[in-house]
């Protein structure tokens, strides 16, 4: 008992000489008791890398740059710089920026023209680089370029008339189907022979959903010894683009072309609309 009052006494006496010194025990510091939350403010750091963004964002100047730098510069580095001097420009629009961005751009506008100048040079000196032998610019030669596609893609249609044949997919309530029947007659007075079958998908759906038809009119060009099949149109189609479509589709079918040579005519083989042919080039050497 006395062992406890003298504890007691002596805690008691500790705590008197903190409170008369003006002092009371320390805790602890709490760590997690930091950030904007408890009113602190963001480090100075992180100022400093603004000022440094934006001190990092130089101002161009012709004084940095040599006309023969200018030419000479890679168009990775060169384009990046026009960029710059534009938005100087716009930024300060003063008769100094404004007649240094067009500087710059007449640099670029030089640097264009000297290689329009060294193609047009290749092109003629190496004339199997150029495709005017297989797409003539003069209107006599665009006038014997048609006449050639429209007797091959005649000539194809006509001698596939016993290999293939034609699905008309319609609808009497279809006033379009109407304009394609007026066509699809042309097509038959011209291509005698050519068996087209009409489809009405209201009285033969389940035709219609075997080709999946989702609109009429709908052409369809089947193989007769096989059971492939291509669209030719859906929608109004004029003559043209439909024999044009019919001679793709017949050559694709007969396995007379890859589809990476689709759209190329027979005649165009070995040119430079011939996406297999090897480019030979012939040599500057005597």
């Amino acid at each position: 008992m006395l062992s406890r009052s003298l504890t007691l006494f002596f805690s008691l006496l500790v705590l008197t000489t903190f409170v008369h010194a003006g002092e009371l025990p320390k805790e602890a510091p709490d760590v997690s008791k930091h950030g904007w939350w408890w009113y602190e403010k963001e480090p100075e750091k992180k100022e400093e890398k603004k000022e440094e963004r934006r001190d990092a964002r130089k101002v161009p100047s012709l004084s940095d740059h040599t006309p023969e730098d200018l030419w000479n510069m890679h168009p990775d580095d060169f384009q990046p710089l026009l960029m710059a001097f534009q938005r100087k420009a716009v930024m300060a629009p003063t008769i100094e920026n404004v007649k240094d961005y067009y500087t710059i751009q007449d640099i670029a506008r030089r640097k264009a023209l000297a290689f329009a100048n060294v193609a047009a040079m290749v092109v003629q000196k190496y004339p199997e680089l150029s495709l005017e032998k297989d797409y003539p610019n003069a209107l006599p030669g665009k006038a014997a370029k048609t006449r050639e596609q429209s007797a091959e893609v005649g000539q194809k249609i006509d001698q596939s008339k016993e290999n293939f044949a034609l699905l008309y997919f319609y609808s009497p309530t279809c006033h379009f189907c109407a304009e394609q029947d007026e066509i699809l007659s042309f097509f038959l007075e011209k291509y005698r022979g050519w068996q087209v079958r009409k489809v009405d998908i209201s009285r033969n759906a389940g035709l219609a959903e075997e080709f999946k038809v989702r609109a009429v009119p709908f052409i369809m060009l089947i193989h007769k010894d096989s059971k492939d099949f291509m669209p030719v149109s859906i929608g109004v189609v004029s003559l043209a683009d439909m024999e044009e479509r019919l001679y793709r589709g017949i050559r694709t079918l007969g396995n007379e072309i890859t589809p990476e040579e689709f759209s190329m005519f027979e005649f165009q083989r070995g040119g430079g609309f011939d996406p297999t042919a090897p480019l030979k080039i012939k040599d500057d050497a005597p």
